[in-house]
């Protein structure tokens, strides 16, 4: 069963959130931080929306999604900017639904399209990703610290 994120969930949330990051390793990971951060985001936010994965009542999965734009199609995008899945409950087909879920989502608000990134070595994403109708990009991505 996939859920909105709200005040109700988000605790259940912050474990999986943890997780992720150290998958990422993320250093000085911060739950407080985290569940301010992450409580401004909801399925009537314009920001964006998390999304809790239940199976059999117990929150194993989850998807960010943020708003934002892109200037050279002049339209409202979609990011998927996480996916986790427990390592348990990987290959169950989670994380397929949650992407799904958020492709209609990103449709409902009006996004021209869903897109996202993953690490080179998150094979077994990658796997997931290449299995859907997508299109892959050969773009790189860079950061810019502004402190």
């Amino acid at each position: 069963m996939i859920e909105a994120v709200s005040s109700k969930n988000l605790d259940e949330l912050l474990p999986l959130m943890r997780a992720y990051m150290a998958f990422y390793h993320v250093q000085n990971i911060d739950d407080a931080n985290n569940k301010t951060f992450f409580s401004q985001f909801g399925e009537d936010s314009d920001k964006g929306c998390l999304f809790l994965y239940r199976q059999d009542g117990q929150a194993v999965a989850f998807a960010t999604v943020y708003f934002s734009f892109i200037s050279s199609i002049t339209a409202k995008v979609a990011v998927l900017n996480d996916l986790y899945t427990a390592p348990e409950y990987r290959g169950q087909g989670i994380g397929r639904k949650l992407v799904e879920h958020c492709r209609a989502y990103a449709k409902q608000y009006g996004a021209a399209r869903l897109q996202w990134l993953t690490a080179p070595d998150n094979t077994q994403a990658q796997a997931l990703y290449d299995s859907l109708d997508t299109n892959k990009s050969d773009w790189r991505v860079y950061t810019y610290p502004v402190s």
